[in-house]
């Protein structure tokens, strides 16, 4: 499948930013092949929830499917625009639904200027990877 390029978002909550946008990657792996076509459909279902979410700057998602494994990288107003979309369902049902059959996940988040947006996947993946081996080293 090919990456689905950044996107903006498409609410129109009229609402500016008060400080730099914050960014979230996340880098999410399944145990099994058999859980892929689910998660897939569902991942579809949730990025057309997240470009209609009210403080959505943008949002790009990357899949590998034969490896098990989904990225997604999104820039937000604030942490509060971000909470209320990842507490919204149908994210938040699927999140639920769908941790059983996770093998591992890393999220990052970071602030960045506006005018760095849209942010790049090397930028993204590199930051999952620092951040994997930090929480390597912890355990």
């Amino acid at each position: 499948m090919p990456t689905i390029p950044w996107m903006p978002g498409t609410a129109k909550d009229g609402t500016e930013p008060a400080g730099p946008p914050l960014v979230m990657a996340s880098r999410l792996e399944l145990r099994s092949l058999l859980g892929v076509p689910r998660f897939f459909l569902l991942s579809l279902v949730i990025f057309q929830q997240v470009r209609s979410s009210p403080g959505l700057l943008g949002a790009s998602l990357k899949a590998e499917p034969l490896k098990r494994t989904f990225w997604t990288l999104s820039a937000w107003r604030d942490q509060e625009a971000l909470n209320a979309f990842s507490g919204t369902d149908p994210h938040a049902r699927s999140v639920r639904g769908l941790r059983p059959g996770m093998k591992g996940s890393v999220f990052v988040f970071w602030n960045t200027e506006r005018d760095q947006l849209p942010i790049t996947w090397d930028e993204a993946q590199r930051r999952l990877a620092e951040q994997a081996e930090r929480e390597a080293q912890a355990t």
